[in-house]
This record gives C-alpha cells, structure tokens and sequence, in this order.
C-alpha cells in the first residue's frame, strides 16, 4: 500500500513531480478499447500484444522509469481512465505488466475531476505537484482543460505517447511552470493558459452546433480563447420550442454560465435568442472585419482520415449519429481537421496497402495540403448522397 505524502504548504511546484498519472486508451496503448467492438458482440476478451499494443514511447518511459529507482525517488505514478471496458483495462494491466508500477489506479466512467479528487486524496499529492498526459484536450469528452482547472499541469498527446519526446519536454516545462491553474502543455510542446469564462454575467455568443435529435449544442462564446460551451435545450425558452425558443447554427444569443452538479462542467443556462445581425457581433469580437468573408457550414475530422479525404482518396464516410441527413446531395461544407489523430491501431495503412499503394504514396496521401495543419479548415467538399445503415452493415469488410 502506497504511503500517503505529507501535504506540500509552498504554492509552488517542486522541481520534479511528485506524482505522474496517465490516461490509458490512446495514451499509453491503441486502440481505444471501445473500438474493440467485434471482440465484445464475440464475448471475448482482448489480448496485450496482439488486440492492444503498448505505443513504443510509454513502453521506453516506463522501461526507463524502471531502471533508474533513484532518479525517480519521491515520485509516484498513477493511471486515471474513463473507459467504460473498466475490467478489460484492469486486466490489460496486468497483461502488460504494469500494474506493480503504477502506485494508485482510477479506472471508471465520468469526469476526471472526480479520478484526480481520489488521487489527491489517496495519495496526498497536492495538485500542483501533479503532471497529467491525456490525449483529449478539452470540449465535450476533454480531460486535459478540467483537469486543469484543479491546478493539475496537463500534457495534451493527442498522437498518444507514441515516443518519449513529448514526456520529456513536459518533465522541462514542468520545473519551468509557476503553478498556475489552466495551464496545458501542447503537442508541440509549447504551454497555453486557458481562458475562463466567468460564472454569473450575462455574456454574448453564436450557436455553434445544434443537435436536434439529442436536444443539446454549443456555444461559440465570443473570446478566441475560449472553449465552447455546452448548452442543453431545457435552458432555451420554451424548452426550444416556438419562434422564441428555436435555435441554429449562426443564431446570436445572451446566456449566464453555471457549473453543472451532475458532471462539475461549465454550461450555458438562461438563454435568450436575440435579433441583432451577425455582422455586427462579428465586428464586435474581431478588430478587422473582412467584407469578402462567406459563412459555410463545416465538420471536423480527425488525421488521418482528414488527410485522406482532402487528398480524394477517402470517399465514404461513416458514422453513428445522423450529423448529415438534413443537407441535401450537393451541398458544399468545409472540412475541418481536429486536434487529435483517430486511433485505430493503423487498420488504415493495411486497408491501403491491400488495395496496391506503396508506404511512401500512402504516408504522401496521409499528409495534409502544403500550408495546412490540425484545427484548420483544409477543403471544401461536395457532400454525396447520404443514407442510414445498422451496425452490422457498417461492419461489413466491403464498407470497411
């Protein structure tokens, strides 16, 4: 049983952390044990090395780890997972041998302030003398922006630890780092400071997406740096029903934010759906106003399929939600490439190698244009016809 610290007085951060926790899924291994979808309709369970690898990066982190006890002295290490194959996880562990490394575990569905909260409390580690990697920066299913709220340094991979670069520049920034909460360590190694949208005030924004069937959205708040925010329609008037209560993407409105009890994230509540143009809250919140400017609908994709598809290699798209269906054959969207890159265990590179491409057309087709890079907006695509399918179709090798 891990002895618990005494509980650090200094505001500031030690030159080492004193506790190092990590994400699981798409962090320290791939693929994300939900894709693991076949495996779980067989029953099965699956197998380290073979349905699940270790990325080669957190295999020389922990060996490294390992065969230098002194120089990691007053360091403990730590997983926190939200994956709901929580028994998989537990087991994977022990599969690869790393349940006796990691001095406390948290492996359960939910908020990861709540992951972080036991942590703190098992270990006795305040905490800013804590050191986060997770592939999931922020936005709905985000992990690194909360928790580092907390006052937790966090490390967005969003490539997973694939080698140990990424850790060891945290490790520099982390002895360079002042204690500030909201404080993220990029992919590229460079740090960013969250901007915190103030609970309480009134404050202006655009409807940035609206699912309909799900009844929720988000909120472009009008500061850059801000994330969106998520709004549920039992806060619209009339519960997002009628002229006053109905709402789109592009729609202007005022709302106050709340924490939400049930899951500790900020929500948009108290919404009012006003009349004033676009235009003029566009030129509220940026200083030069572009008169040659065109709005277009956009969606968001993950590398490599981002890649693919503005390269016209990649023509079909599925997913689980009906994002598409109200837009007619013909419409034209923007393609907007995401921060992360997809795990799928590379099945990609063996779909394209089956189908005659070489390594070096394949990793060509898997770059995006020249000039262009993650949270871009890198193509304007023609959308095709669109249609629902089950499950099992989807699964089909042909759809594959």
């Amino acid at each position: 049983m891990p002895q618990q610290r005494k509980q650090s007085s200094s505001s500031l951060p030690s030159s080492k952390p004193s506790l190092i926790v990590f994400d699981l899924d798409n962090t320290i291994w791939t693929p994300e044990l939900y894709q693991l979808r076949r495996l779980e309709r067989s029953g099965g369970n699956p197998v380290a090395g073979k349905d699940v690898n270790l990325f080669p990066g957190a295999r020389s982190i922990i060996e490294s780890i390992r065969a230098s006890p002194d120089k990691w002295s007053g360091t403990s290490f730590a997983v926190a997972s939200r994956t709901k194959s929580g028994p998989w996880a537990h087991d994977l562990l022990d599969q690869f041998g790393l349940r006796d490394f990691f001095d406390h575990v948290e492996i359960f569905p939910g908020n990861k302030k709540a992951h972080f909260e036991n942590l703190k409390r098992d270990s006795g580690v305040p905490y800013n003398e804590m050191l986060f990697f997770d592939d999931s920066r922020d936005g709905r299913f985000g992990n690194c922006q909360p928790v580092s709220e907390l006052g937790v340094l966090s490390v967005h991979c969003p490539d997973g630890l694939r080698t140990d670069e990424l850790f060891h520049t945290a490790m520099k920034r982390y002895t360079e780092w002042s204690g500030k909460p909201n404080t993220i360590i990029e992919w590229d190694g460079s740090v960013s400071e969250v901007a915190q949208i103030p609970e309480g005030e009134r404050l202006r924004g655009v409807v940035k997406m609206v699912n309909n069937e799900r009844l929720f959205g988000f909120i472009k708040y009008k500061e850059k740096s801000s994330k969106d925010l998520f709004f549920h329609f039992s806060n619209l008037p009339e519960g997002g029903r009628g002229v006053m209560g109905a709402v789109s993407e592009g729609d202007e409105i005022s709302f106050v934010v709340e924490t939400d009890r049930k899951n500790g994230k900020k929500m948009a509540t108290k919404i009012k759906k006003h009349s004033w143009s676009s235009s003029s809250i566009s030129s509220s919140a940026t200083t030069n106003e572009d008169s040659n400017a065109v709005n277009m609908r956009a969606f968001s994709m993950n590398l490599p399929f981002a890649a693919l598809l503005a390269n016209g290699y990649k023509t079909l798209e599925t997913r689980n939600g009906t994002m598409f269906t109200p837009y007619p054959e013909g419409t034209k969207m923007l393609l907007h490439v995401g921060r992360r890159t997809y795990p799928d265990g590379d099945r990609h590179i063996e779909v394209m190698r089956s189908g005659g491409l070489s390594d070096t057309e394949i990793e060509d087709l898997k770059s995006l244009p020249g000039g262009f890079g993650r949270g871009m907006a890198v193509a304007i695509l023609e959308i095709g016809k669109t249609y629902e399918t089950t499950v099992q179709e989807r699964s089909d090798p042909d759809v594959q």
